[in-house]
């Protein structure tokens, strides 16, 4: 699917905006909500409570070494956040960052295979190495069949469980992407949102999912994308840890206070300073997130965050 980018009908983020409004038809009775003066993490990361894992994965890529058709590179890093689980103390994302054939990806693991013992943690990291390995395998330096890369990576992927994946390449200008579930990935042009997939589910908080088992999917329910990007656009892409914590607004302030400072060249910075944004959302009982209106919508009362694993890709374009 080609998606062209039309310049959204919204204000740009400044620092002396006022984020007293969520825009959208769904959420007209909550024009009210205000958010936090200073998009910062308001917990002291001493607690005793709170003790985060953190992973940064970065590499330094040279144009030279990448095989580029266009006028844009990538490049990327990450920052994943488990939640505090002394049975799978490496959660149940996973990801990769593959820049020498310009490639990223996350999974995640549904986590109702705990209920039968079963850690779906090694399943979604196994994927990922798969995809890794099916990446590296195609001739092609160019042009990666992300299709066929998933397709690799689910056939040689025999542990029990299931798990999301959205997985991203760059060429000739074009984001292209293939999605299961409700991971997913924003581009952010100027401060603002041009383009977000959207979620697979079967049902609320269901999402599709690859899997050997009887009730999961395989890669032919995937959607594919492709979104043309221009040299400064801004790539964020996540597992649903921080999509069903993290608005549309807070994470644009987010990255236009990172673009606006050194950070926008250290990506893992900008990743962890998202996901440490995330988790705070996930830890608070009281905010509004985007997890609280998809239970509005499905008839449930709950307010806070939804407390989950946390991975952040961003990515961002260059020019040549």
């Amino acid at each position: 699917m080609a998606i062209d980018i039309v310049p959204p009908k919204r204000r740009r983020l400044t620092d002396e905006s006022e984020f007293d409004v969520i825009t959208g038809e769904d959420d007209e009775q909550l024009q009210i909500l205000l958010c936090p003066e200073e998009l910062t993490p308001a917990y002291d990361y001493m607690d005793e409570d709170i003790k985060p894992i953190q992973t940064f994965i970065s590499e330094e890529v040279d144009s030279r070494d990448v095989g580029v058709t266009g006028m844009t590179i990538m490049v990327a890093g990450s920052s994943y956040i488990p939640k505090l689980n002394a049975e799978k103390p490496l959660g149940e994302d996973a990801s990769f960052i593959c820049l020498n054939k310009q490639v990223i990806g996350v999974a995640d693991g549904v986590g109702g295979w705990a209920k039968k013992g079963i850690d779906s943690g090694v399943y979604s990291r196994e994927l990922m190495k798969n995809a890794e390995l099916a990446i590296q395998k195609q001739s092609s330096i160019t042009t990666i069949d992300l299709m066929k890369v998933l397709n690799e990576a689910f056939s040689n992927t025999k542990a029990k469980g299931s798990s999301t994946a959205c997985i991203l390449s760059l060429s000739d200008d074009t984001l292209h992407a293939v999605n299961v579930g409700d991971s997913g990935f924003v581009v952010i042009r100027e401060g603002i949102i041009v383009y977000k997939s959207k979620v697979q589910q079967s049902r609320f908080n269901c999402p599709f999912q690859l899997g050997n088992g009887s009730t999961s999917d395989d890669p032919s329910v995937a959607e594919k994308i492709s979104v043309p990007v221009i040299a400064g656009d801004v790539i964020v892409l996540g597992t649903d840890g921080l999509f069903d914590n993290v608005h549309d607004f807070e994470l644009e302030a987010i990255v236009n206070s990172g673009v606006e400072s050194w950070e926008s060249d250290v990506p893992e910075t900008l990743a962890w300073k998202i996901a440490q944004y995330a988790l705070d959302n996930a830890k608070n009982t009281e905010v509004y997130t985007p997890f609280t209106r998809e239970c509005f919508k499905d008839g449930v009362v709950r307010n806070g965050g939804k407390y989950d694993d946390i991975t952040v890709i961003v990515a961002n374009i260059w020019p040549l």
